[in-house]
């Protein structure tokens, strides 16, 4: 009975269009198709698995200590992507991963959420990060302590 992968993540927000845009037009992911369960929110797909789950709530959850630090996702086409966030002034960190050198661009959606891109050695482009004295407090603030300001290597 082994797990096969990671199947979605369910995000509780007051935010739920903000959510919705970020994570359609900024990282992609498609809206689709939502079975008709008794709360409000999206489901939004990356290719044919709904990976996204939006709740909408009516103001913000009480969230305490939460032990998930950041969501990851495979991709490709670095530099398109690094191109998008610029050209939607969305700030981003990039890492390469030590030894296997996985480049990593790590942003946050607008609720605070750390969500973690992963790219092939192969794939080339700038890896300045963008704009990161704007979310170097949310950067800092994940807990990991190996994330410091002009690091380029991942901490995990």
């Amino acid at each position: 009975m082994p797990l096969e992968n990671l199947n979605h993540f369910t995000l509780l927000t007051a935010n739920h269009e903000k959510l919705k845009k970020f994570y359609s037009h900024i990282l992609g992911l498609t809206v689709g198709l939502r079975p008709p369960v008794p709360s409000t929110g999206t489901w939004l797909y990356c290719g044919e698995t709904p990976v996204v789950h939006l709740v909408e709530l009516e103001s913000a959850p009480n969230v305490q200590d939460t032990q998930i630090e950041h969501v990851a996702f495979s991709a490709s086409g670095l530099a398109e992507l690094l191109e998008h966030l610029r050209d939607n002034e969305v700030p981003y960190q990039i890492a390469v991963v030590p030894d296997v050198e996985i480049r990593q661009v790590n942003v946050f959606d607008p609720d605070g959420n750390h969500i973690e891109m992963q790219f092939a050695p192969e794939e080339e482009a700038d890896l300045n990060s963008f704009k990161l004295e704007t979310i170097r407090d949310l950067i800092l603030s994940s807990g990991i302590p190996e994330w410091r300001e002009g690091s380029t290597t991942s901490p995990v």
